[in-house]
């Protein structure tokens, strides 16, 4: 059975009953409106505004839209490659003829964008529930661009950034750099600016201790179980080769607590 839209939709968190899905496909100019259409080099933002302007014509166009709308561009006669998802936060200005709505690109489907291809059955339909898109086949995902690892000492993650490091296919460069070093790693709580020093050492790299806390939140750490992960903020204070003592480490560990004051105003308990 081959894989359809309806379940990267959901596994994305939209529920295909109250998402919009439209098809762009490159104009331009539109000769019921007069609007600048888009083409082949157009920026997310000139795609984006074409997007927020639609039909007042509840024929055309629904008259109460749904928040999400996933939008795509057309790919010869018969297919369409995902460009993002939009939030609609409402409608801000409506002439009679032409509606604008307040809307922004969403993180959802992120990981999606550019990469995905669907079949799209009905040429001349350029915009359907998400429940009749649902059943469209995927012809393809691309595999993602690679992302270059911007080094030991500028890496600053979020919790959310951090699980997309640990298992998305264009961060492997960044997974293969963190599994070939030991060190000192911090975390800080952005809520209130807490931080915790802990230690990857031994048979444990930077990446197994770091995939831990992307898997569970807490990596083990008694401190940190309870605390909600998302506010979370990972980074890098020294790093050392794997064949380092781990005396060396121990004290560069002992070294940042009290630089930082993390046992006493911090995370850490010792």
């Amino acid at each position: 059975m081959s894989l359809t839209l309806a379940p990267l939709l959901l596994d994305a968190g939209i529920d295909p009953v109250t998402a919009l899905v439209m098809r762009h496909a490159y104009v331009r100019e539109h000769e019921d409106s007069g609007l600048r259409g888009i083409h082949a080099d157009s920026t997310d933002a000139e795609i984006l505004e074409y997007t927020r302007t639609q039909s007042a014509d509840t024929r055309r166009f629904p008259l109460n839209p749904p928040r999400l709308w996933v939008v795509f561009i057309r790919e010869g006669g018969d297919q369409a490659r995902l460009w993002s998802v939009v939030e609609n936060r409402g409608e801000v200005a409506n002439t009679g003829i032409l509606r604008t709505f307040d809307v922004a690109q969403s993180e959802h489907m992120a990981d999606l964008r550019g990469r995905l291809v669907i079949g799209w059955k009905s040429p001349r339909t350029w915009r359907m529930s998400g429940t009749a898109a649902g059943t469209y086949p995927v012809i393809g995902i691309a595999d993602a661009e690679p992302i270059p690892f911007p080094g030991f000492d500028r890496l600053v993650l979020s919790h959310a950034q951090l699980q997309a490091v640990m298992r998305e296919h264009r961060y492997a460069s960044w997974r293969t750099a963190l599994a070939s070093v030991v060190g000192i790693y911090l975390i800080t709580d952005t809520r209130d600016g807490r931080h915790y020093v802990g230690k990857a050492d031994g048979e444990d790299s930077v990446r197994q201790r770091w995939n831990a806390y992307a898997t569970n939140g807490h990596g083990g750490n008694v401190e940190l179980r309870g605390l909600d992960a998302s506010t979370f903020r990972f980074s890098l204070l020294r790093v050392f080769d794997p064949a380092t003592p781990t005396r060396d480490i121990d004290v560069a560990e002992s070294h940042f607590k009290e630089a930082l004051d993390s046992r006493r105003h911090g995370l850490n308990r010792n």
